[in-house]
C-alpha cells in the first residue's frame, strides 16, 4: 500500500499529460492531499516547476474568470461580494495577529465551522484557534492571494510565510 504522499503511477501519468499540454483543461485541486508542493508535483510528474507554477496559475486565472462571468447572473453583484470578502480576509489576519482570531471566529462565523482535510473533518473552531495561533508564535504568517465568493461559499487562497530565521518551518500547524 501506498503513503497519502506518494501519487499512483496513474494519478502521475495523468498529471505529466496534463501539465505538459499547451492548453490545459482545468485541474481543480488534483493535488490537494499527498503531493502538495510544487517540487513535488513537479517530481511525480517530470516536469519543471516552473511548469507546473504556470499552469497551476493559468488554471487559478481561468476558474476565477469563469466564476466571475457567470457569478453575477445568478447571484447578484460579484464584484461587491469580491471586495467585501477581500476586507472580511485582511480584517480576520489582523485579529489573528493580535490575539483576537477566536472572538473574531465566534463572532463572524458559523458554529459547525470545520477543518476540512479532503471530505473528512478534523476538527472545528478549537483546532483552527490552536493552529492559527501556533503558528502565529512560531513567526508563519499569511498572506492573501485569491478570494472567490458566491452566495454561500468563500475561498481564500493564503500564502503561508515561514519566518526568515526557520525558512522550512511550513507545513503549518492545522495541516
Amino acid at each position: 500500500m501506498k503513503s497519502r504522499s506518494e501519487p499512483s503511477t496513474s494519478s502521475s501519468t495523468l498529471a505529466a499529460r496534463w501539465l505538459r499540454q499547451r492548453e490545459p483543461a482545468p485541474l481543480v485541486s488534483f493535488f490537494s492531499t499527498g503531493v502538495t508542493s510544487y517540487e513535488r508535483i513537479a517530481a511525480a510528474c517530470g516536469v519543471p516547476v516552473g511548469t507546473v507554477r504556470s499552469r497551476l496559475n493559468q488554471g487559478r486565472a481561468k476558474l476565477a474568470t469563469a466564476l466571475a462571468a457567470t457569478a453575477d447572473a445568478p447571484h447578484g453583484n460579484t464584484a461587491q461580494r469580491l471586495r467585501a470578502s477581500r476586507v472580511e480576509a485582511h480584517e480576520t489576519l489582523a485579529a489573528a495577529e493580535s490575539g483576537r482570531f477566536g472572538a473574531l471566529m465566534t463572532e463572524r462565523w458559523s458554529p459547525e465551522i470545520a477543518l476540512l482535510r479532503g471530505n473528512e473533518a478534523v476538527g472545528g473552531r478549537s483546532v483552527l484557534a490552536r493552529g492559527m495561533d501556533g503558528d502565529l508564535e512560531a513567526g508563519v504568517r499569511q498572506r492573501l492571494v485569491h478570494v472567490v465568493a458566491g452566495r454561500s461559499l468563500v475561498v481564500w487562497e493564503m500564502d503561508l510565510l515561514s519566518p526568515v530565521d526557520n525558512p522550512d518551518h511550513c507545513p503549518p500547524s492545522v495541516a
